[in-house]
């Protein structure tokens, strides 16, 4: 079925529906990872957006569920250039078409995507709405003007207080903004007890759980829009560790007073340098973020920079056990070799 991908500014590109077949309308942004779409697909921090690969074939290696980060798919809508009918590979569970019609996301393919995200460079990110039909030019300004992100992290964090892992170490503390389950995996993999707590969670009902660390996750939105979170971190500095990575780290700027503002079109994918200022040496990282911290906190230290545009990757309490990073240690998808940061984490305790 023929669909079409409109732009905010007007731009249209035609391509061909697959997946749930429905119309739908979010933030249009691009990712340079060349593997890896099974655990976009599945990041929360995707939730409300559009997101065009740039990697021309995507789903030759098919889905596979032990990939998940999360237990359902938050994307609007993924954008292809060409998608891959019959995958071949031993780990493949289902194609990416019957996965998208089972989570009832709709994809669209036969698009150019690097002319799509050469736009979006240029122009910055936008919004976008998916037609299978045709639609009154009115109607399609309704639906991008009434599109808002503003309470994603109500979507995508959990409900209530549950320990996800009994290990025998430090009892940690991850507050869920749509937390992805390899940052999980990596606290449990350490043999440390771990427990996820809801977005509204108050300070003093943290500080009632005994957390030998606090740890702040990624997701999805407007830091600026979560004042009543940045209240509660307030209420708990100088009283526990506190770590933080991607949206937890602009939190804690928030936090001290620091700044945060909307890049022209953000950082996402697998090949990002960035320089360790401690440990003097640069890492290829895995990114997935539209805001970043601009001013940095007079009581923080930098300490990553990305070597790319020179944002604050990374920053360091000068006098408190609290430290955060920009980027995603974990990886899924990305390289693997930043994950000597949760060790960092685990530092702050002691």
């Amino acid at each position: 079925m023929k669909a079409k991908l409109i732009l905010e500014n007007g731009l249209i590109f035609e391509g061909k529906g697959f997946g749930h077949l429905e119309d739908t309308v979010g933030e249009v942004v691009f990712n340079t990872a060349m593997t890896g779409y099974g655990e976009i697909l599945t990041d929360p921090s995707y939730y409300g957006e559009i997101v065009v690969m740039t990697y021309p074939l995507i789903g030759n290696y098919g889905i596979n569920f032990d990939d998940y980060e999360s237990k359902k798919c938050h994307l609007k809508a993924l954008v292809v250039k060409e998608r891959c009918e019959i995958p071949n590979n031993f780990r493949c569970e289902l194609d990416i078409d019957t996965y998208l019609k089972n989570q009832k996301v709709i994809g669209i393919e036969g698009i150019d995507t690097r002319a799509l995200t050469k736009i979006i460079r240029e122009n910055g990110s936008m919004k976008g709405y998916i037609a299978l039909s045709e639609v009154a030019e009115n109607e399609i300004k309704e639906k991008l003007k009434g599109f808002c992100n503003k309470d994603a992290i109500k979507k995508v964090s959990v409900n209530e207080i549950i320990t996800v892992s009994n290990g025998n170490g430090h009892h940690i503390g991850i507050w869920d903004f749509g937390v992805k389950e390899n940052i999980v995996r990596e606290f449990a993999a350490r043999g440390h007890k771990v427990t996820k707590l809801p977005y509204d969670i108050t300070a003093k009902e943290v500080e009632k759980l005994g957390l030998d660390l606090l740890f702040l996750s990624n997701g999805p939105g407007d830091p600026k829009d979560l004042s009543s979170v940045i209240t509660n971190i307030k209420g708990l500095v100088g009283k526990i560790p506190i770590g933080g990575i991607c949206l937890g780290h602009q939190l804690l700027a928030l936090t001290f007073d620091g700044s945060t503002e909307k890049l022209k079109y953000g950082h996402r994918g697998g090949n990002h340098p960035v320089k360790d200022m401690e440990e003097n040496k640069i890492y290829i990282t895995s990114q997935n973020h539209g805001y970043h911290v601009d001013i940095v906190p007079k009581d923080m230290a930098i300490t990553h920079v990305n070597l790319n545009d020179n944002t604050v990757e990374g920053m360091r309490h000068k006098n408190l056990p609290i430290y955060s990073v920009q980027f995603h240690p974990e990886a899924c998808p990305g390289p693997k070799e930043n994950t000597y940061i949760f060790d960092k984490f685990i530092e702050l305790i002691a």
